[in-house]
């Protein structure tokens, strides 16, 4: 997320109440979470597991829970509760708004569109030309739409991403400013979840058409012209390069990359990134030639435990 105007370093440790070491000339101009760290951004972290991640990241300020070296051009802000206080920021900076109408005046709307009955539109959204918004689907608060969009009814575009920090006797909600940047071209099934950001944008590219009741994590990016069939579910932060097929009910684990081009068979499920341009299946997902070798073999075992009888 991209700051409206930028912050002295001194005046943020302010407000979190930090200690601050810098040795950056640089004023904070994001907020954002590690997997989108861009230059000028600050960023959290608070397990030493990713601490060398974090400092060796785009992010030009962090706020960590531990004495360590800070590396030239960056700024560290010492804190007791990283993650508390990261949220903090991001709700101040992206606070949340009322809506009190189906369609906020602060809403842009291209021309040719069709907002059908029911449908909810929220702040600062902006839907291109001839688009078609079907009864009951819900657009949340800055939410970005292309030209020639269908969403059918009941589509969620733009809800919370699913992120929390456990704690001793409960879970801590991570605060979502990112926002959902949908291209031209674009059709949504009914029933579907698309997930904002954590602090970045869940983009889904030109083209691309999905089936009902698909699910879309926070943070995942769609490439052009990619086919998702029914029930798909893809966790946060997945990268799937253009003109990925993914049928019915298939599975995607976090932080993983899918080849352009792609073919994942139905009731698969994805652990690990795959290469581009071949078919899988099975869960974890193969070689579908493999697979389907390995499912015949196996159908021949009863009859060779017969023979060994």
């Amino acid at each position: 997320m991209k700051l409206k105007e930028q912050i002295l370093p001194a005046d943020l440790a302010q407000q979190i109440g930090a200690r601050l070491i810098l040795k950056t000339n640089l004023n904070v101009t994001g907020i954002n979470e590690i997997h989108m760290v861009e230059h000028g951004d600050i960023t959290f972290v608070d397990h030493p597991k990713y601490y060398k991640k974090a400092l060796e990241s785009k992010a030009s300020f962090i706020i960590i829970n531990s004495e360590v070296e800070c590396p030239d051009d960056k700024a560290l802000f010492i804190s007791d509760d990283p993650f508390r206080d990261y949220v903090m920021l991001c709700k101040k900076y992206r606070p949340f708004e009322s809506l009190h109408q189906n369609i906020s005046p602060s809403a842009t709307i291209g021309e040719g569109t069709l907002i059908m009955p029911g449908a909810i539109v929220g702040n600062h959204v902006s839907i291109g030309k001839n688009c078609v918004i079907h009864p009951n689907v819900t657009i949340y608060d800055h939410t970005q739409i292309g030209n020639h969009v269908i969403i059918h009814a009941g589509t969620v575009i733009g809800a919370d991403a699913f992120y929390y920090k456990k704690r001793p006797d409960a879970y801590d909600k991570m605060y979502s400013c990112g926002r959902v940047v949908i291209g031209d071209d674009v059709e949504i099934g009914a029933s579907c979840c698309i997930d904002r950001g954590v602090s970045g944008d869940t983009q889904i590219g030109q083209g691309t058409k999905m089936d009902n009741q698909v699910h879309i994590g926070h943070d995942t990016v769609v490439g052009k012209h990619c086919l998702f069939a029914a029930q798909v579910g893809i966790a946060g932060v997945v990268t799937i390069e253009d003109e990925v097929i993914l049928w019915g009910q298939v599975g995607v684990q976090k932080d993983l990359t899918i080849g352009k081009g792609a073919v994942i068979l139905g009731q698969s499920g994805i652990m690990s990134s795959l290469e581009g341009g071949k078919t899988y299946f099975g869960s974890p997902v193969r070689d579908h030639r493999e697979k389907l070798r390995e499912l015949a073999l196996l159908k021949k075992l009863p009859e060779v435990f017969d023979k060994l009888k």
